[in-house]
């Protein structure tokens, strides 16, 4: 298997800096994340502060009423947003636990907030000019899944025609996921083969991983130590691997999915987010 497309330590809490556009650098987890209340400069301007709680406030009410009535998912652009209180916005938002790159051009980033669900994207020129920055209130940003698509094939049988020395099980994994894949369907659940439990010679991984290749998407989730989740060039399948604290890797899958149920907020953390989110709002209220 090649190396994971992109460093683990590269994507940043998804909020513009003060400075400049750069996102910042998300720091290697070594336990479970756990929800924190962000922290906020000493001293804020009363106007700035309005104008953030204005807009999380809004946001909190778009979500509740789409988590109840369905339809589009909330969406707030913040590229018009004025320095003082973006800056004041990227505090209360805080880094959660999922971060994305997807490649291409352009380029786009996704963090988590602290509020689960919630995510910044931000979308990039090749020169690293900022195009759009935005907040998303989902399971997972849908340019995930439409990007990992576009580039997505689905793989035919004779790709397992020349097959080098010392493969054991890699042909029969190969054959299970093209089947899985001709058959998964939008909304289906997973098809997941572990391959921590199968003999694998490293022959075997590394021709599944120069004939799946590598997708344009990368994520990295920290929820229950550290999971790199990638895309391959086959529909629907994902590259799954979990490391502990140490960067070992304790278990490696393939799953066929419309998106690894690690990289996604659940309809439950939704929820909670709007509380919290609400919550929040009304203790910056009071600052």
């Amino acid at each position: 298997m090649k190396p994971f497309p992109i460093p683990v330590v590269a994507l940043g809490p998804g909020a513009q800096s003060t400075e400049d556009d750069n996102l910042a650098i998300m720091p290697m987890p070594s336990d479970m994340a756990v929800f924190q209340s962000p922290c906020l400069p000493d001293e804020i301007d009363p106007a700035a502060r309005d104008r953030a709680v204005a807009l999380l406030v809004g946001m909190a009410d778009e979500m509740d009423h789409w988590m109840q009535a369905g339809g589009p998912h909330p969406v707030r652009d913040l590229s018009a947003t004025d320095a003082a209180t973006l800056a004041l916005i990227n505090d209360a938002l805080g880094q959660g636990e999922v971060s994305a790159r997807v490649a291409g051009s352009p380029e786009i980033d996704i963090q988590e907030t602290i509020f689960a669900g919630l995510w910044r994207v931000q979308v990039r020129r090749p020169d690293g000019e900022l195009l759009a920055d935005r907040l998303e209130a989902c399971s997972m940003p849908r340019i995930v899944t439409e990007r990992a698509g576009a580039f997505a094939t689905r793989m035919p049988d004779e790709a397992k025609a020349s097959q080098p020395a010392g493969l054991m099980n890699a042909p029969a994994v190969l054959a299970e996921l093209i089947d899985a894949a001709r058959q998964h369907r939008t909304g289906q659940a997973a098809h997941v083969i572990n391959l921590t439990l199968l003999p694998m010679t490293p022959e075997d991984l590394g021709w599944l991983g120069e004939l799946l290749g590598i997708g344009p998407v990368a994520i990295l989730s920290r929820g229950y130590g550290n999971c790199r989740i990638t895309s391959t060039g086959l529909a629907y399948t994902w590259w799954v691997q979990y490391f502990n604290s140490a960067d070992t890797l304790i278990l490696n899958t393939l799953e066929i999915a419309d998106l690894p149920e690690a990289a996604l907020a659940a309809r439950d953390d939704l929820a909670d987010s709007i509380v919290r989110l609400r919550e929040w709002t009304e203790t910056l209220c009071e600052i």
